[in-house]
């Protein structure tokens, strides 16, 4: 067990400090439980293929399951996706409360569901060996995993394998991959190079989480693996076909980023030959990342800088005339959230105009007449969930530390703000990233002392020189 162990932390306080609610309305949970397939007689049977989900390994909320066939042109691609459309009443008391939610929210002590369990968890959840109604991407692509066509129906599919990222990991490392995504591994390099060719900027920054210990909490980096990547370019791949689709149609929902401003990439710049790291006039920024060595300090300090590129993320609703911005910088294409219903309020809107839109049928009313209100609904939700997760790594990174004060650390310095004599700082030893009095290079590695941890104020300072 680590010694770095937090023990006692009530993740409550951040609950109440959000308005979170404490469980589902009784006549909510009850529409979920009597909920039943209002599509149930036009779905096509697609049980015949074995679909397979990949998801964090407590995971029950399964959304997406994918079934990927290598053919002797290409590659075919199912993408089997939970149809809460379907289970849904548009209007009726669970609509209602999603609507007032927006989207799961996680905390590391349980989450905040969009829906009921009863529907997420269970009859909408893509579990193994049972039959659930699902909206089914069909995507067929060349060699190159380049896309040729697309279309997207209701149908019938059973998974039979839950499957999890490190064991996907495993089994692809050791040549025993499931037959349903043996050619993942090769799908997912040819599209992540098509990403950097179109001008992709993937940030391959640690993502910190709050993770149980025995019977404590401590801040981790999350595990990322090849498969996770795999496995994120079948959603960008589908996402990216959804908003073409409704992009023709000229209805839909996008998720939008405007392009980074030449005063932050000139500013990247500055800090890339600070740090020594070759940056070709010719070479764009989303290649240069993908090209850098993951394990290098530098490179987490250039990581850490390039978030400023990716400023200015919204939602896009229209119906007639294409909105201003139609595409996502950070993927280099439009792009359009269809893969997480069960999570994310907005995928069940989107999913319904490209289901009406493959069908040659009006988008239904319910569905269309909600997409001008998703975006405010939406970006509030994105917002809440990311302070609601900051909130609970603070807390946990407070509580690890409170009696840890004036002992000295490793740490690599991730920013410093010239002239304000504070520094950003990464302390590998416990997972941390927080602010540093003093003035420490970029890119060294120092020792500084932890200074205060305030678990009310749920804050960390450490000072340097150590």
């Amino acid at each position: 067990m680590s010694r770095f162990v937090a023990r006692g932390i009530d993740f409550g306080t951040v609950r109440t400090e959000f308005h979170l609610p404490e469980g589902y309305p009784p006549a909510a949970v009850a529409q979920a439980r009597a909920a039943s397939d209002r599509y149930a007689s036009e779905r096509e049977d697609r049980t015949d293929l074995a679909f397979v989900t990949i998801d964090p390994p407590d995971s029950l909320d399964l959304d997406q399951a994918l079934h990927l066939e290598r053919t002797q042109v290409g590659f075919v691609l199912h993408y089997a996706i939970a149809d809460v459309g379907a289970v849904v009443e548009p209007g009726g008391v669970l609509d209602v409360e999603t609507r007032k939610r927006g989207q799961t929210f996680y905390l590391p002590d349980g989450k905040v569901p969009l829906h009921p369990k009863e529907l997420s968890e269970g009859s909408a959840s893509l579990l193994p060996d049972e039959d659930r109604p699902a909206v089914v991407w069909r995507i067929e692509l060349d060699e190159s995993a380049t896309p040729l066509s697309c279309t997207v129906s209701r149908a019938t599919v059973r998974s039979v394998a839950r499957l999890d990222y490190a064991g996907v990991q495993a089994d692809s490392e050791a040549g025993r991959l499931h037959p349903s995504i043996a050619s993942l591994p090769e799908f997912g390099r040819l599209r992540t190079a098509a990403a950097v060719a179109r001008g992709a900027i993937e940030l391959r920054l640690p993502e910190q989480e709050v993770v149980p210990d025995g019977d404590g909490w401590r801040v981790d980096l999350a595990p990322r693996t090849e498969a996770d990547d795999w496995n994120a370019e079948v959603s960008l791949l589908t996402g990216m076909c959804a908003a073409d689709m409704m992009l023709d149609a000229k209805v839909g929902l996008l998720r939008t980023l405007p392009p980074a401003g030449p005063d932050a990439v000139e500013a990247l710049r500055r800090t890339a030959s600070a740090l020594g790291i070759d940056w070709p006039e010719s070479v764009g920024v989303g290649e240069l990342l993908a090209r850098l060595d993951p394990n290098s300090a530098s490179t987490l300090v250039l990581m850490t800088e390039a978030p400023s590129l990716l400023r200015g993320a919204d939602y896009a609703a229209f119906d007639g005339a294409l909105p201003e911005l139609t595409t996502h910088a950070a993927i280099g294409a439009p792009y359009a959230h269809v893969t997480a219903p069960l999570r994310r309020l907005s995928d069940r809107y989107s999913t319904e105009v490209c289901l009406a839109v493959t069908a040659g049928t009006p988008v239904p009313s319910w569905a269309r007449d909600a997409l001008g209100s998703m975006p405010e609904i939406m970006v509030g939700s994105d917002s809440l969930a990311s302070k609601i997760d900051r909130a609970c790594i603070d807390l946990t990174e407070a509580t690890v530390l409170a009696d840890r004060v004036g002992e000295t650390f490793d740490a690599t310095v991730l920013r410093s703000r010239n002239g304000k004599r504070t520094a950003d700082v990464f302390v590998p030893s416990v997972s941390v990233m927080a602010k540093c009095v003093g003035d420490p290079a970029e890119g060294e590695q120092v020792k500084i002392r932890l200074v205060s941890a305030d678990v009310a104020k749920r804050t960390v300072e450490f000072g340097y020189p150590a």
